[in-house]
């Protein structure tokens, strides 16, 4: 079955597996997924996230994403909801100074920029917008 949106995809998994209470989850892997994934992780949201190698001998025949999910002390998810914003129905675009802040600074915004991808503060500060990826809190 093939995903219209595998990056929607890949962030619904990761919620889930929140909402589940799972200590890691597998994600279809590609750049941008793992650009994102990787930002997730700086930003202490998961703990860490890992390219898993295609393998044709244990059927594995593409690459995915470990990600290994964080949780405080108490044992509560320390992210606490993440929202695609940018659909392939509806492309969202900002320019650096209309960058939103995700509830009053305590989140991030993930945008997708010519210089990368990266977190909303980064953007605000080398001035560049682009797409809208998605919002973490």
């Amino acid at each position: 079955m093939s995903v219209s949106d595998p990056i929607a995809d890949a962030l619904t998994k990761i919620r889930n597996a929140y909402r589940a209470g799972h200590t890691q989850v597998i994600v279809n892997h590609s750049k941008l997924i793992e650009s994102v994934v990787k930002i997730l992780a700086a930003e202490n949201f998961v703990n860490s996230a890992q390219v898993l190698e295609k393998d044709p001998e244990h059927k594995v025949n593409y690459k995915r994403l470990l990600v290994i999910l964080r949780y405080t002390n108490a044992g509560d998810p320390v992210m606490q909801g993440i929202t695609r914003v940018s659909k392939p129905g509806r492309r969202v675009y900002v320019r650096a100074e209309n960058i939103p802040s995700v509830y009053n600074n305590t989140g991030c915004a993930i945008i997708s920029t010519s210089q990368g991808v990266m977190v909303d503060r980064d953007a605000r500060l080398k001035r560049v917008g682009g797409e809208y990826i998605c919002k973490v809190w």
